[in-house]
């Protein structure tokens, strides 16, 4: 880039980073242009060089998690295993993510209703859309190489992209559940991270998937996934967020 492109984009990271603080501490009608600007130090008609509206704003506070959210699940896949290990390795991936971005799924949930959502730019919108696609590619990828592999045999009438959209819901569900800690009291002292890591692996044992959880140590997979291609990640989520 150059120097010009560069300030542009540290401009814009750090406007980014205010807004997003925010916008958790004080909700959408707390958070306005004029406010950013102001915490900024930067003219309203410089913000307004880089997003169109409060809502385009939020909008690219969500970009920027959901394309980190990406890199982190192509990494995942990159685990030398078997195609369920590769999987798991998705799954690593999806909960380093929300250590390391614990209010990504409260704005994910802002910015998905309806009347935010129609405001943001349509650039915006379709690069958010993009980076959710990528996600999914890299889940629907490791699926199809677990049916080339011979690991996965799905029965009639049951679809890839219906196996990933069960993965899917599960994981979104899950962490709307613990972002409103109220609803967690329910499960006692369970540790959430662990009931999500089972759930998974049940789930893909009812589809069959090889190896199964009975024949297989996935929470040695896990810890392997962890150590050998999220270790500085690893360490960096708990230093942050002990």
């Amino acid at each position: 880039m150059t120097r010009k492109q560069r300030e542009m984009r540290q401009r814009e990271e750090l406007i980014l980073d205010v807004a997003a603080r925010m916008l958790l501490d004080s909700g959408y009608v707390g958070l306005s242009m004029d406010r950013v600007a102001e915490a900024t130090e930067y003219s309203k008609g410089t913000i307004y060089q880089h997003f169109t509206c409060k809502e385009d704003l939020i909008a690219g506070v969500l970009l920027r998690t959901i394309e980190v959210r990406g890199r982190l699940f192509a990494r995942g896949a990159t685990y030398r295993g078997r195609s369920r290990e590769r999987l798991t390795g998705i799954g690593v991936a999806d909960s380093l993510f929300y250590q390391l971005y614990p209010d990504h799924a409260r704005i994910e949930q802002l910015t998905k209703v309806e009347s935010i959502w129609d405001k943001a730019s349509s650039e915006r919108r379709e690069k958010c859309h993009s980076g959710d696609s990528s996600c999914m590619a890299v889940v629907q990828g490791v699926i199809r190489d677990g049916i080339a592999s011979g690991d996965l045999e799905l029965q009639e009438g049951v679809t890839p992209d219906g196996l990933m959209f069960g993965l899917w819901s599960m994981s979104v569900g899950s962490r709307m559940i613990i972002v409103h800690g109220a609803l967690m009291d329910k499960f006692g002292d369970t540790d959430p991270q662990l009931i999500i890591d089972q759930a998974y692996q049940h789930y893909l044992d009812g589809y069959g998937w090889r190896p199964l959880s009975t024949e297989w140590d996935y929470r040695q997979t896990i810890s392997r996934i962890r150590d050998e291609v999220f270790g500085e990640d690893i360490l960096r989520a708990e230093v942050q967020y002990a």
